[in-house]
C-alpha cells in the first residue's frame, strides 16, 4: 500500500474575510487536518495565548531563527514580522496530516516557488462593502488601523490569481463543506500523486508489446 503523505496548503486571505474561524470549522468538523503554528512580532490580541495562535516573540528572536534558516517562509505584514517553523511542519506531513498554512500573499507564493505541490487557497467576502463591515463590526481595531487593513486589502487582490481556488466565504458551513471538498479534490491532482504514477507506469512495463 502506498504511504499517505499529507498535502500542504496555504489559506491566505483579506483580514476580516473570515480566515480563522473557516480554519477552526474545518479542523472541528474533520480529523485530518492539522494548523502550523506561526512566529510573529505582533503584540498578541485579547485571548489569544503563546503556542496556540501564534508564537509572539522578540524582532531580534524572529531575525534569529531567519538566519538559522528554522522557517520555510516569512514575510512583513503592518509592519510586522509572520514566518512559519519548518522542523514541525515536516513532521506533520510526514505522518499523513494534511497541514495549513494561515499565512500572507508573499509567504504563500514563496511556499508555491519551494514546495510546487502545495495547494494554495484564498478567501475573500463576496464583496468589498462586506470586507468593510466585518472589519469595524470586530470592534477592536482603531479607524486608522482598518483604513490600513482595506489598503492592504486591495494590494492582496491584485495576487488573487496566483492561487489554485478561490473560497468566498458567505455561509460560513456551506463554505466550510466546499472548502474539504477541493482539497479531496486537490489530493488527486498528478502534481500531488507523482508516486502512484510513477509505481503505474513501471508496473505497466509488463504489458508492453514490440511493436
Amino acid at each position: 500500500m502506498e504511504a499517505k503523505k499529507g498535502i500542504l496548503m496555504v489559506i491566505s486571505g483579506f483580514s476580516g474575510a473570515g480566515k480563522g474561524t473557516l480554519i477552526k470549522k474545518l479542523l472541528e468538523n474533520y480529523d485530518n487536518y492539522a494548523l502550523s503554528v506561526s512566529m510573529t512580532t505582533r503584540q498578541p490580541r485579547e485571548g489569544e495565548q503563546d503556542g496556540r495562535e501564534y508564537f509572539f516573540v522578540t524582532r531580534e528572536k524572529f531575525e534569529k531563527t531567519i538566519a538559522e534558516s528554522g522557517l520555510i517562509e516569512y514575510a512583513t505584514y503592518c509592519d510586522n514580522y509572520y514566518g512559519t517553523p519548518k522542523a514541525w511542519v515536516e513532521e506533520q506531513l510526514a505522518a499523513g496530516k494534511d497541514v495549513i498554512l494561515e499565512i500572507e500573499i508573499q509567504g504563500a507564493l514563496q511556499i508555491k516557488e519551494k514546495f510546487p505541490e502545495s495547494l494554495l487557497l484564498f478567501v475573500t467576502p463576496p464583496d468589498a462593502a462586506e470586507l468593510k463591515r466585518r472589519l469595524e463590526g470586530r470592534g477592536t481595531e482603531t479607524a486608522e488601523v482598518i483604513a490600513k487593513r482595506l489598503s492592504r486589502a486591495y494590494e492582496e487582490s491584485e495576487g488573487m490569481d496566483a492561487y489554485d481556488y478561490i473560497v468566498i466565504n458567505d455561509d460560513l458551513m456551506q463554505c466550510v463543506r466546499e472548502l474539504h471538498a477541493m482539497i479531496e479534490a486537490a489530493r488527486n491532482e498528478p502534481v500531488r500523486r507523482k508516486d502512484f504514477i510513477a509505481r503505474i507506469k513501471e508496473e505497466m512495463k509488463t504489458f508492453r508489446t514490440e511493436q
